[in-house]
């Protein structure tokens, strides 16, 4: 995956003081750049973002945690063609006919696993028929 020269540092700054964060976010990007090694990863003020030709997915620190989420997570962004029906979905809206934006929450590595691997895959390609 293509990354910045100062992409390393960049998520050590992103994730300090949160080090549960940044282990799952390092478990997150490993995959990420198996499944999609033509792919390239910023690191912005409140998200990490992760592109093909655009933008198809983010993994960020809660902003505003709603009370029954737990303390430490790290929140992962989709966007998909279709609503998710999964108890997996934190928060699902549809900002433009057609383009749902899902929000999960992790707080373990091992819920990195093939169903979400799935719903990224169909991020990047929904992110790729795009004109």
């Amino acid at each position: 995956m293509n990354v910045s020269d100062h992409y390393f540092a960049d998520v050590l700054m992103f994730f300090d003081g949160k080090p549960l964060e940044l282990s799952l976010y390092q478990a997150l990007f490993r995959q990420l750049e198996a499944l999609f090694p033509d792919g390239s990863v910023r690191v912005q003020k409140s998200q990490i973002s992760f592109y093909g030709r655009h933008l198809y997915g983010a993994a960020s620190l809660p902003v505003r945690r709603r009370k029954d989420w737990p303390e430490h997570c790290l929140v992962v962004t989709l966007g998909l063609n279709r609503r998710l029906d999964s108890p997996r979905v934190a928060v699902a809206v549809e900002p433009y006919p057609g383009r749902w934006t899902h929000h999960f929450l992790l707080t373990e590595e091992d819920q990195i696993d093939g169903e979400l691997l799935g719903w990224f895959r169909e991020a990047w390609d929904f992110a790729e028929s795009k004109r």
